[in-house]
């Protein structure tokens, strides 16, 4: 199946606390990984925009909940990266206060896009924030990211050292998706899974 088509897709806001987050209503679609996962590019790359959201070079750029509309039909939301951001540890502890309390509180939210470098393994962090997402009730998406720096042989043992991590909270190999912003792999598949959960045909 295709992605579809994106008629409008702009920046909605940017809340620092659950209160200025929009109302409850729309659907929401949640992107979550570590700071330098490529969480920016994956969102503009699904919505055919090029500067949508920002991306960096430097990890930590997201340091909100960022909400975007689409098609006047659902929410992306931006959620801000986790380990590598260069920043002081008490700005650090009130993200991820604001990103749990988002997880855990939010209504609206129909799924989580969880993001992880292909080529490397689930951290202490990765696997803290999958028992609490499932422990909420939450429907994750896992995706692993930059698949086109990875041979077909490097992707085989990656998916399976990282089915293998997850295998306590239910996930299998054939749950993750791999994605390329370069060359497109995933999208399709992504925007499929995403689009069940957000209850379309």
């Amino acid at each position: 199946m295709a992605s579809p088509k994106i008629l409008t897709a702009e920046y909605c806001l940017s809340a620092h606390r659950a209160d200025q987050c929009p109302p409850a209503g729309l659907p929401e679609v949640a992107f979550l990984g570590r700071s330098n996962v490529g969480k920016s590019t994956l969102i503009n790359t699904l919505l055919g925009r090029r500067k949508l959201v920002r991306t960096s070079s430097h990890p930590g750029c997201t340091r909100a909940l960022n909400f975007f509309l689409i098609n006047q039909r659902w929410y992306f939301v931006d959620l801000p990266g986790f380990g590598y951001a260069a920043v002081p540890k008490e700005l650090k502890a009130g993200w991820g206060r604001l990103v749990l309390d988002y997880l855990s509180q939010r209504e609206s939210l129909a799924a989580v896009v969880f993001l992880q470098d292909g080529r490397r393994q689930p951290a202490d962090e990765e696997l803290f924030l999958w028992e609490f997402l499932l422990e909420q009730g939450r429907r994750v998406i896992p995706v692993l990211t930059k698949a086109d720096k990875l041979k077909q042989g490097e992707r085989s043992r990656q998916l399976q050292r990282a089915a293998g991590a997850l295998a306590p909270f239910g996930v299998t190999p054939s749950d993750f998706i791999w994605f390329s912003a370069s060359t497109l792999e995933g999208k399709d598949r992504l925007w499929d899974r995403m689009l069940a959960n957000l209850g379309e045909p």
